[in-house]
Order: structure tokens, then C-alpha cells, then sequence
């Protein structure tokens, strides 16, 4: 027999809830009384009833609008975003009556393989159906602030105005402050391994809504259809899916706060985390915590990525950037993944203006740049190098020669020919940045 929920106000007052901090909340679902009893908390700290907000028309709509918007492949029956987008009222009043009456169920996830740059290896991908992405992106508007309100501070993947330079600025931060022994840490397939029951009792922790808790169980449970073969996964919550980066961060909050209560520097975004640390002595003892709370979860310690590093000497990787001796600069695979889309523009029989060509590799340069751009100049200066060096190859090739563009080429085209074209210059841009930022 569920308790009853704990009564509201009618009228919730106006400073009940800081308005900025949940600026980013659904307003279909999250009135300004449901804030005040999330902030100031709710009986037993678990929610009722909630099911009647994730089939309302209103979130429904809200959340197929998301979804358009992210646009993504089809699933396995093939419907597209727009397809999906052209008739959305009635899928969205026929989503809402299954959800209502309880004969909603959701397909089967179309899995797919993407390679990891740098490696041989490849990322499994899930694909739900866009009907079964709009339920999830219903499901995440409803239940995320309910967790949000009490995550770790040390989390800042998949949360609302948070990301990964958050993140970089943090360990920046610690590292200058003398946090400089770190625990580089792997979690080996994490999104593939969460135990279902083990996370089903974390989201009852703050829900007691059992139809709610089935329906998200009927999507980790849902078959996955990977190839010709089709299977049930009894472990995960598949990379792709709407609702498994609010899943997976609820798994791991409560090593958030272990670690925290410990009174040791975390950084986590999603399963890539780092702890730093004053001394190899506690990094050794942060280590061990990790591994003994890993494996009472389930879960596994990649044990060749998982690693203790004095950053004062030697490096690690995270979040795509490498730090190093005082430095934080772009890793071999981050070059590589931008070498790799940039070969693809510039191949030399690209039958395009050199206009179109460099038009489109600066929209490449300029998104990495932005990500990057904190990174030393002469970390940033091979890779404008080596851009021009592409773009000479095609100009050579256009001249009837075969081959790479070689030294006179350089005399030939020289870097001003390619400015004047509108190249989008890494160190130019990097020196106009710092002469402009305030000392």
C-alpha cells in the first residue's frame, strides 16, 4: 500500500524555490508548486503520481519537439524524424492514450557500431524508434529534477548548465593547486553493464510511482536488434537512448558522494572520471575505495586504462584534452579524429572551388578550435601546416602532377595565398584571442 503524497499549498509562495536554478525545467510538467515541494522536500523524499505527467499531451508534445530537433535516425520501423514530425498530433494523442491505459510497449532498439578514433575498436550504439524516443525525452522532463536537486557537484555530464569545460576548468584548477596525483580511472563498458535491478532500487530511492518505475524498466528490457539477431539485455541502459545519460548518472551519484565524504577531488563526466589528489598515498587509498565500490555495483575497472599519474611528470588524458607538466593540450586521438574528418574534405580529387573546400573545412576547424582553443600555440601550428599542406595537394593535382605538394609548392601557394582565400588559421586566431583578453 503506497503512502500518500504529502499535501502542497494551493498557492505555493513566489520565494519558495530559487526560479533561476530550475530556469531549465519543463514548464508543462513543473509548476511553481511541484518546485517548491521538490526544494523543500516531500515526504519519505519519494515522489508520487507521476505517471499522469509523462502521457499529458502537453509533455508529450513538448518532448517530440526535442526529439525533431536532435533529429537522429530512424529505429526499427523505419519512421523518420520528419515523417514522425509531419504527423505529430496524432502520434502524440495516440502515445498519450497507450501510456494512459497501459498498453504502450516500447520496440526493439536498433543497435549500431561506431568506430573509436584512433583504435581498432568500435562504440555500440542504440537507436530506439522516434516514438520511443519522445516517451523517454517525456520520462527525462518528468523525473530529472527530482535527482538533479541532490546530485554531487562533482558530476557534470548530461546535467543542465553544466559540460565538459566545466569539467576541464575544475581539474585545471585542482591541478594548479597542487592536486597533482591523479587517479585516471575506466570504467570497462559501463553503459552496457549497469545492472537493471541494482538501478531500478537507486530510482526508488525518489519514486514510488510503480507504473513509472515499469515503464522504465520495459525500456532497459526492451530487445536489441543488432544485425539479424535479436536479444534481451538482462544488464544496461544503451548508449543512444534519451533516457540512459540520466540513468547512468543516477548509478553513479552514490560514489559521487563516497568520495566526497572522503574529502577527496572528483571530476566526473558520465563513466570518464579523474580523482586528484595531494599525495600518492591517497591516491593509492582513493583507488582502492573505487575498486571495492565498483565491484560491490557490478561493475569493472578497465585494469590497462585505470592508472595513478603524477601529472607533475607525466600526463593523462580526459575529456579529449591531454594534461601534462603544468600543460592541458589536445591528445593524439583528439588530432586524429579532426585529421581524419579533414582528410575526407580535402581529398585531391575533391571536384569543388577551392572556395567550397575551405568554406567547409573551417567549419570543421572553427567547432574544434572553440573546444580546443585553450590549448599552447605550438600545439595548434602543425595542424595549420598540415591543412595547407592538404590544400596544396589538390592544387598540385589540378596542375596535372601527381603526388603530395612538396616544397616549391610552398613558394607556389604560400600560406598568404591561403589566408586571402579565407583559411581559418588555429595560431592566428589564437594570438587574436589573447591579445584581446584582458590581462
Amino acid at each position: 500500500m503506497e503512502e500518500p503524497p504529502q499535501a502542497v499549498p494551493a498557492t505555493a509562495n513566489q520565494f519558495g524555490y530559487d526560479p533561476l536554478r530550475w530556469a531549465w525545467v519543463e514548464p508543462a510538467v513543473w509548476t511553481e508548486r511541484m518546485l517548491t515541494a521538490l526544494e523543500q522536500g516531500v515526504k519519505g523524499n519519494r515522489w508520487f503520481s507521476l505517471i499522469d505527467k509523462v502521457y499529458s499531451e502537453r509533455c508529450l508534445t513538448a518532448a517530440a519537439f526535442q526529439v525533431e530537433a536532435n533529429e537522429g535516425a530512424a529505429g526499427v520501423d523505419h519512421v523518420s524524424v520528419k515523417t514522425f514530425g509531419d504527423r505529430r498530433e496524432a502520434e502524440v494523442a495516440k502515445l498519450s492514450e497507450q501510456l494512459r491505459t497501459g498498453t504502450y510497449r516500447p520496440q526493439a532498439v536498433r543497435r549500431v557500431h561506431i568506430p573509436k578514433p584512433g583504435t581498432k575498436e568500435t562504440r555500440p550504439l542504440g537507436i530506439p524508434t522516434v516514438r520511443d524516443r519522445v516517451v523517454q525525452a517525456a520520462v527525462v522532463k518528468v523525473i530529472e529534477p527530482i535527482f538533479e536537486r541532490d546530485f554531487a557537484e562533482q558530476s557534470y555530464g548530461f546535467r543542465p548548465g553544466r559540460g565538459c569545460k566545466d569539467a576541464l576548468r575544475r581539474v585545471d584548477s585542482l591541478l594548479k593547486s597542487g592536486y597533482t596525483f591523479v587517479v585516471d580511472a575506466d570504467l570497462k563498458s559501463y553503459f552496457d553493464t549497469i545492472p537493471h535491478d541494482r538501478l531500478l532500487d537507486r530510482l526508488r530511492t525518489k519514486i514510488s510511482d510503480g507504473r513509472l518505475l515499469t515503464l522504465i524498466e520495459s525500456f532497459l528490457q526492451a530487445g536489441i536488434l543488432d544485425g539479424l539477431k535479436e536479444w534481451n539485455p538482462t544488464e544496461g541502459a544503451p548508449q543512444g537512448a534519451v533516457l540512459s545519460p540520466l540513468l547512468s548518472n543516477v548509478y553513479l551519484d552514490p560514489l559521487d558522494h563516497l568520495l566526497a565524504e572522503q574529502g577527496w577531488e572528483m571530476v566526473r563526466y558520465a563513466d570518464d572520471f579523474v580523482i586528484l589528489c595531494r599525495t600518492a598515498e591517497e591516491a593509492e587509498r582513493a583507488l582502492q575505495v573505487v575498486q571495492q565500490w565498483t565491484m560491490d555495483n557490478g561493475l569493472t575497472l578497465h585494469p590497462a586504462k585505470t592508472r595513478i599519474v603524477n601529472a607533475a611528470t607525466a600526463g593523462f588524458d580526459f575529456l579529449g584534452y591531454t594534461f601534462c607538466r603544468g600543460e592541458h593540450f589536445p591528445r593524439t586521438k583528439s588530432r586524429q579524429k579532426l585529421k581524419t574528418t579533414i582528410r575526407e574534405k580535402t581529398r585531391r580529387n575533391n571536384g569543388q572551388s577551392l572556395s567550397q573546400i575551405i568554406a567547409d573545412v573551417n567549419r570543421t576547424l572553427r567547432g574544434w578550435y572553440e573546444y580546443f582553443k585553450h590549448s599552447p600555440r605550438s600545439h595548434l601550428r602543425p595542424l595549420d601546416s598540415w591543412m595547407r599542406q592538404r590544400l596544396r595537394s589538390i592544387l598540385r593535382r589540378r596542375t596535372h602532377r601527381c603526388g603530395r605538394a612538396r616544397g616549391r609548392e610552398q613558394f607556389r601557394w604560400p600560406n598568404a595565398y591561403f589566408a586571402k582565400h579565407g583559411l581559418f588559421s588555429l595560431v592566428a586566431t589564437h594570438a587574436q584571442v589573447v591579445q584581446s583578453s584582458p590581462r
